[in-house]
C-alpha cells in the first residue's frame, strides 16, 4: 500500500461505489479531502473477532489511506466495557479481563489492513487510555454538560428500549463516551473525520457537536450504508452463523465459499463495496456475471481478492485448491488436513464410531451417504449409486454394498463423499 498522497479524490471514489449514506457537509468534506486528513473509525470488542459487517468500515478507511489520508484505528477498550445500546435489550457486561483479551485480538486483526509506515502511517488507539484515569465528576462536568437528554432520547435504539423494558444509565451514557473519543482524537491527533455504519449516525454526529461546542471548530462525519442481501437475509450470515474474520471461528475455506455463493443480484454492490478493483474492472466482472452466470467469474474474483486480503495469499490459494479438489478437479491428498476438515464441516459431516469399523472397513456406502446428508434414505442412496452418481474420494462407486477400507481414509480419519458434480459432504471416523 502506498503512503504517498494521491491526487485522486476520495469522495468521488466513495460516491460511485455507493459508500456514502450520510454526511455532515459533503462539499466541505470534499474540499478538506484535497489535502491529507486524519480520520478514525471505532471498533468495540463485544466479541473475540470482527466480522463481515465490520469489514465494510475497515476497507472504507483503507481506501482513505490509499488516497493519502491518515487513519486512526480505534479499538474501544473503554466503550467495550459499556456496549452500544441494542434495540433487543440490555447487553451482558463482560469482565475487564475478557474485554482486554478481545481488544488485543481485534487490534491484531486490524493491523493487517493498514500501512504503519510513511507520511500517512496508520496508528492504533485505545479509548481506555484517555478514560481510565478520568473521574466521574470531571466527566460529568466537562463532557456531560454539553449533552441534551432530549436529543439522546430521540435515538432509535434508546426509544425502542424505553418503549419496552427500559434502559440502564450505563448504556444510555454510551453516546457520551463515543463522542468524547472524537474530542480526544481531535486534540491529540488533529482528527477531523469520523466514519462508521449508518446505524452509528446519532453517536457520530453527537461527537461532531461536542467538538464544535468545546473547541469551537467544525469536524466531519460520514457513514456507509448498511448492506442487505437480495434474498432478504442478513448480510454476513449463513445457516451456520456469522462470518468472522478470525480463521479459528470461520475457516478461510468457509470465508472463500461465502463469496463464491453470493447471489448474482448482489454482485455489483459487493464488488463496489469490498473490491479494490477499478471501475472498469468491476464493470467487466458484472457483465461477465450477466453473460456467463454459470462461470461465477465475479464471485471467484471477489472471493480470491478478499480471502487473500483477510487471511493471506497462502490461505486464498488453499481455499481455491480445496474447492477444485472436492469437486473432482484436484488431488485431495494435496490438501492440508485443517483445510479438508473445515471444508467438510462446512458442507455436512457424518460420523462413524471406531467400533463400527469391522475387518478394516467402514459401514456400507449407502449408509454413509445417508449419514452425511447426501441421501435421505438408503433406497435413495442405492439409486444414486446405480445411476453412477456416487463418489468416494473422487472415485466413482459402483457397488451398493461397497465398504470404504481404512487404507482409503484421508489423514487416517476422513472420507469425501460426492453426489453428482455439485453436492459433496464428508464422514469422519471418531
Amino acid at each position: 500500500m502506498t503512503s504517498a498522497f494521491s491526487t485522486r479524490e476520495i469522495i468521488p471514489e466513495l460516491q460511485w461505489r455507493g459508500l456514502i449514506a450520510q454526511n455532515t457537509d459533503l462539499e466541505s468534506m470534499s474540499s478538506a479531502s484535497a489535502h491529507p486528513m486524519t480520520l478514525y473509525c471505532g471498533f468495540d470488542p463485544t466479541a473475540p473477532s470482527l466480522h463481515l459487517g465490520n469489514l465494510v468500515q475497515i476497507l472504507t478507511v483503507r481506501r482513505f489511506q490509499q488516497h493519502g489520508h491518515r487513519p486512526l484505528a480505534l479499538v474501544g477498550g473503554a466503550t467495550g466495557l459499556i456496549g452500544d445500546p441494542k434495540e433487543s435489550g440490555e447487553r451482558t457486561l463482560n469482565s475487564a479481563e475478557l474485554v482486554e483479551e478481545w481488544v488485543n485480538k481485534i487490534r491484531i486483526q486490524l493491523e493487517r489492513f493498514y500501512d504503519f509506515s510513511g507520511s500517512n502511517s496508520a496508528q492504533m488507539v485505545n479509548n481506555l487510555d484517555w478514560t481510565k484515569d478520568l473521574s466521574a465528576i470531571e466527566f460529568l462536568r466537562d463532557i456531560g454538560k454539553h449533552f441534551s437528554v432530549n436529543r439522546m432520547l430521540d435515538r432509535e435504539a434508546v426509544a425502542a428500549r424505553l418503549a419496552k423494558d427500559g434502559i440502564s444509565f450505563t448504556e444510555f451514557s454510551y453516546q457520551l463516551l463515543q463522542s468524547f473519543d472524537y474530542l480526544e482524537l481531535y486534540r491529540r491527533y488533529g482528527c477531523t473525520l469520523q466514519t462508521g455504519g449508518s446505524d452509528q449516525w446519532g453517536n457520530i454526529t453527537a461527537g461532531v457537536d461536542l467538538v464544535r461546542r468545546v473547541e469551537s471548530t467544525s469536524v466531519h462525519a460520514l457513514t456507509t450504508p448498511l448492506l442487505t442481501r437480495a434474498d432478504g437475509k442478513k448480510f454476513g450470515k449463513t445457516e451456520s452463523g456469522t462470518i468472522w474474520l478470525d480463521p479459528e471461528l470461520t475457516s478461510p475455506y468457509a470465508f472463500f465459499q461465502y463469496w463464491i455463493n453470493a447471489d448474482d443480484r448482489d454482485v455489483p454492490s459487493l464488488l463496489k463495496t469490498f473490491s479494490f478493483k477499478s471501475e472498469t474492472e468491476i464493470a467487466e466482472l458484472v457483465h461477465a456475471s450477466i453473460d456467463r452466470p454459470q462461470e461465477r467469474a465475479a464471485q471467484r474474483a471477489l472471493a480470491s481478492e478478499l480471502t487473500e486480503l483477510v487471511h493471506g495469499p497462502g490461505e486464498s490459494a488453499g481455499a481455491q485448491d480445496a474447492g477444485k479438489a472436492l469437486f473432482g478437479g484436484g488431488e485431495l491428498t494435496d490438501l492440508p488436513e485443517s483445510t479438508l476438515a473445515a471444508a467438510l464441516t462446512e458442507a455436512s459431516l457424518g460420523e462413524v464410531a471406531a467400533s463400527e469399523v469391522i475387518d478394516g472397513k467402514l459401514p456400507a456406502i449407502d449408509e454413509l451417504l445417508v449419514r452425511c446428508g447426501l441421501a435421505q434414505s438408503k433406497k435413495a442412496a442405492r439409486r444414486t449409486i446405480s445411476e453412477g452418481g456416487a463418489y468416494v474420494n473422487n472415485v466413482r462407486v459402483e457397488q451398493e454394498d461397497w465398504r470404504v477400507p481404512v487404507s482409503d481414509l484421508l489423514y487416517g480419519r476422513w472420507v469425501v463423499l460426492r453426489r453428482g458434480r455439485k453436492a459433496f459432504a464428508g464422514v469422519v471416523v471418531k
